[in-house]
């Protein structure tokens, strides 16, 4: 009975470490769930050094960890599904803004995890600058959550209040600093000056459609950005127009810091001027040289004195 026992061990091990029922032979035995970006061309690539082997000899913790590894994915569970199928189920990461690193725009999630753009993939998010792929994930993570808390804060003021955004520079943790067109193109969303009187002003188009900087600093954009609606209208009457504005400062808002100063310079209307006529070749004119005076050098002489006749 021992020699037996041993023989149906001996069966069976062979059986589920070495039976071809139990390899994994085709990539159809590779199940895949929850990709949307992640091709399965990548995951399949995982599984290749374990092509004709069994699925009980696939380290699956190792194979979690190399799909993890891809940027897309969040988290990944895999498991075996006897006699002979792997099961891979992933959760990918959420990007909430384009990066722009030099010419490339990339994907950035909440976490500050760089995405590839996908090919056949259509997104509607700011850009945001300032972050690299040299910083720490800790960095990265610290600046992605200023950026998640003013997109979150500034939606909370009015529904679609981020498409004004146009960039997010995340440069300094400390200031965030925000690109924002269409200001006091509409009434519901603040400007305290008349429209006819806005409307009146011979820069109100440019002074519209011009985007503004402003300098969030890292907290309260709520009340802010509302600052911001209420007295661009105002700041623009006073100033003219408005490229700039830093809401560092508490209850104080300074609009055009980095403008330099500008002399008012007179305008002068062009007159119209004439043609000029072909001027005539000049002809050479012979001066006149004065002959130069002789001049006398003085020098020592004696003068002897006649003598006396007799």
């Amino acid at each position: 009975m021992g020699i037996v026992g041993g023989c149906l061990v001996y069966a069976s091990g062979h059986f589920l470490l070495a039976s071809r029922q139990m390899a994994l032979l085709h990539p159809d035995q590779v199940e895949l769930a929850g990709n949307h970006y992640v091709s399965r061309a990548n995951i399949l690539g995982i599984f290749r050094a374990d092509q004709g082997h069994s699925v009980l000899r696939i380290p699956l913790n190792e194979r979690r960890r190399q799909i993890e590894a891809i940027p897309w994915v969040a988290e990944a569970l895999v498991r075996r599904a006897l006699p002979n199928t792997i099961e891979v189920e992933i959760s990918e990461r959420t990007p909430i803004a384009f990066l722009r690193q030099g010419s490339d725009l990339a994907l950035v999630d909440m976490h500050g995890v760089i995405l590839e753009r996908p090919l056949k993939a259509n997104f509607h998010f700011p850009v945001v600058t300032g972050i690299r792929e040299d910083m720490t994930p800790e960095e990265r993570e610290r600046r992605m959550q200023l950026f998640a808390g003013f997109t979150q804060q500034v939606e909370s003021t009015h529904a679609g209040a981020m498409e004004r955004v146009s960039e997010v520079d995340l440069s300094d943790a400390s200031d965030l600093r925000a690109t924002i067109s269409g200001l006091n193109t509409d009434q519901p969303f603040g400007g305290s000056i008349s429209t006819q009187t806005w409307k009146g002003s011979a820069a109100h188009q440019d002074n519209v459609d011009s985007p503004v900087l402003v300098h969030f600093g890292d907290n309260d954009f709520v009340a802010k950005y509302r600052t911001l609606l209420d007295d661009i209208g105002q700041w623009r009457a006073k100033t003219g127009r408005v490229e700039s504005v830093d809401l560092r400062f508490s209850g104080e808002a300074v609009v055009n810091p980095e403008a330099p100063p500008v002399l008012p310079v007179s305008r002068v209307t062009p007159r119209r001027v004439a043609p000029a006529r072909p001027t005539a070749v000049a002809r050479p004119i012979a001066v006149a040289k004065k002959a130069p005076k002789p001049v006398h050098t003085a020098q020592k002489h004696s003068r002897k004195k006649p003598k006396k006749q007799n």
